[in-house]
């Protein structure tokens, strides 16, 4: 047995075996030296240059995998030497590592949903595991993923092959074919006697208590409307939503455990305080209930309509006095709801007025063309001046005649008033659909914004109140759309559950590797067309509220789904060049100059490596030649192009990569990928 001497690391005294390495001697006395190219079976290499360490035999840093210790050594591996020299390893790394940690469709989700995985599950015909992914983030997949405006598209990377996945419609078939054959309740923690008040029963209302509820928490919902669902309910019209969707998804949360106090107002029915007195934790998430004014004469007439109150009418089962001519104001997915709503109640003439053009417009292309499908008339570059009445009532609106001018700094053009130009339009009714706000009343006590929205912090949503939380449409910005509600109704519960257990958060925002779209050849991709959403003639349709979406046949789904580029790595929980990288805040665009031209090559069948990740560790080749004792792999060229590619030898490569997969477990950063694990 080896001779035991004294050293320090870090300052603290530690026993070592005489002879071993630095970095075995710190593995022992559990501290971490970083390191991407040692395994402890294997002989030292010192590719990576990750393990320097100050000590006190030499004036250099020294690799700790292998260099070895002495008796007295004092070893320093946090020092600000070392710590700037990994920092600059790991920046070159970077500079040349071509590969997405995360898909951006995820990035580009407000809840970060894994849509890659979902996707992938449901090409697979695995329904259950893909609702499980989505209800991570998602709780209510089935309402979402007929309304969302899925920003995550809008980042799909298949729209440079021809056209984005759908990704929304497909989280909405995934939670469809579970709901048809049963109420998929999740387990819940074991009970913390702890109890939390959620003001409103919208998405982030009933998101945060799905959640809390999962963590073992006692939740009660109070929500002034007669249903709780917040504007899913009363906000979204029927033929995008059917009630009946939103009934079974907030079933769930009922089933596990939450308690839904409906008709309940704060400040009416019940106190802020009393509810605070009543919980361990409160959070409020009321949303945005006003529809904002134009602020134009006439306003006040009768026949003029918020956007939201119409909905909001409409949806208690209610017919607004709109007759046969009515206008709506605005250009987003608001306006659009209304005016398609107005249709269905029988105007015979529907106009939107907008005081941009088409392109400007904010509402998603597809509710737009649904609406001209259905009758509905766009008056662009107009905007009201004055709402005209008699006898105290709407007749007409006069409209402002527009035109664009100069970009803003945000590069969009601001509409101005073409001096002297107005258009009269004789109308019955007006709708107002220019936004929406938060209704104070019942909150005195919560700090507010300039905005009057309530000011909460943007990573953990805590207000100046102990104990008090919020989130979704009522805080800071506003009125957003139903995943950026649920995505702060997240990171709240999260907060709630640590604030209740007595535990500390901290926010770093994590250092991810990002693909540039330029270097990516999308040539080699088939094109496949984006798959079409079955639907009810506008004819039809325009005649009732029924669903206009008839939805995927599973061939469909699956079909759509395995389009998917797979963007995000696949090791990126694992991958320790990413783990190091965030640890030491490095800026993965400090070095830019040429990639290495490289390529992902499926050579060993059962493996697919990527060049683009590969940071020659010469892991795979070592292990393959000291673990494996195969010697398939080796390094290729020499210089800046190096590569590692295999030497087939004459042997069945196939059947031996497939009993062995060890370089794979051996990599570091994801370079290597598993595509045929059945041994």
């Amino acid at each position: 047995m080896s001779e035991m001497i004294n050293i320090k690391i870090n300052g603290v005294p530690v026993q070592a075996r005489a002879g071993e390495t630095v970095l075995n001697a710190a593995v022992s006395a559990g501290i971490e030296i970083p390191n991407l190219c040692y395994m402890r079976s294997l002989a030292p290499y010192g590719a990576c240059g990750m393990c320097v360490v100050e000590t006190s035999v030499s004036p250099k840093l020294m690799r700790a995998c292998s260099a070895t210790v002495s008796e007295g050594m004092e070893i320093n591996t946090e020092s600000e030497r070392v710590l700037k020299a990994r920092k600059l390893v790991l920046e070159l790394m970077m500079g040349d590592h071509d590969g997405d940690c995360v898909a951006p469709c995820v990035l580009n989700c407000p809840a970060h949903t894994n849509c890659q995985k979902y996707l992938a599950e449901i090409a697979d015909g695995d329904y259950d595991t893909a609702m499980e992914t989505i209800r991570e983030k998602i709780t209510l997949p089935a309402s979402i993923g007929r309304v969302c405006p899925h920003p995550c598209e809008t980042a799909c990377r298949r729209q440079h092959v021809e056209e984005p996945i759908s990704i929304c419609f497909l989280k909405g078939f995934a939670a469809d074919s579970v709901y048809k054959n049963r109420l998929p309740v999740p387990k819940t923690e074991k009970p913390t006697g702890k109890s939390v008040g959620i003001i409103g029963g919208g998405p982030a209302g009933l998101t945060a208590a799905y959640q809390l509820a999962k963590s073992g928490h006692s939740v009660v919902i109070y929500d002034k409307m007669p249903k709780a669902g917040g504007m899913l309910r009363y906000g979204i019209p029927e033929y995008r939503l059917p009630k009946a969707v939103l009934d079974r998804e907030i079933e769930v949360v009922t089933a596990m455990g939450v308690e839904i106090r409906t008709n309940c107002e704060i400040g009416k029915d019940i106190d802020f305080e009393q509810v605070r007195k009543s919980h361990d934790a409160v959070l409020v998430a009321n949303g945005a209930w006003q529809s904002m004014a134009l602020r134009c004469p006439g306003e006040d007439l009768e026949g003029v309509f918020g956007g939201i109150d119409f909905l909001r009418e409409v949806a208690l089962g209610g017919k607004p006095a709109i007759g046969r001519k009515t206008a709506i104001v605005g250009g987003g997915n608001t306006a659009m709801d209304a005016c398609r709503t107005a249709v269905r109640l029988g105007a015979e003439e529907v106009s939107i007025i907008y005081r941009r053009t088409r392109a400007e417009m904010p509402a998603e292309d597809i509710e737009i063309e649904e609406a001209e499908e259905e009758g509905v008339i766009f008056r662009f570059l107009t905007n009201p001046a004055e709402i005209l009445g008699k006898d105290g009532r709407v007749t007409g609106v006069k409209l402002q005649v527009m035109k664009l001018g100069e970009p803003d700094e945000r590069g969009r053009r601001a509409p101005v008033p073409v001096e002297g130009e107005f258009i009269e339009l004789p109308l019955d009714s007006i709708i107002i659909a220019a936004g929406q706000k938060n209704d104070p009343a019942g909150f005195d006590a919560l700090p507010k914004t300039q905005k009057g929205t309530v000011a909460a912090d943007e990573h953990f949503f805590t207000t100046s109140l102990e104990g008090v939380f919020a989130a979704g449409d009522v805080t800071n910005r506003g009125a957003g759309i139903a995943v950026e509600a649920i995505a702060e109704a997240n990171a709240a519960a999260k907060a709630i559950d640590a604030y209740l257990l007595g535990m500390e958060l901290t926010y770093k925002e994590p250092v991810l590797s990002r693909r540039e779209v330029e270097n990516i050849d999308f040539t080699v991709y088939e094109k496949r067309a984006r798959a079409v959403m079955p639907q009810r003639a506008a004819a039809e349709r325009r005649n009732d509220f029924k669903e206009i979406n008839l939805g995927f046949s599973e061939d469909t789904a699956r079909a759509e789904a395995a389009r998917c580029l797979k963007c995000g790595c696949h090791d990126y929980g694992d991958c320790r060049l990413i783990k190091y990288a965030d640890q030491y805040d490095t800026d993965c665009k400090k070095f830019s100059g040429d990639f290495h031209t490289r390529f992902t090559e499926t050579a060993l069948r059962v493996i697919e490596r990527n060049q683009n990740k590969c940071i020659l560790c010469n892991l795979c080749v070592r292990t393959c030649e000291n673990e494996a004792k195969k010697g398939i792999l080796g390094l290729v060229g020499r210089g800046f192009d190096t590569v590692i590619k295999p030497e087939f030898k004459g042997i069945d490569i196939e059947t031996v990569c497939r009993d062995c997969l060890k370089c794979a477990d051996a990599c570091p950063t994801g370079a290597l990928k598993i595509i045929c694990d059945d041994k």
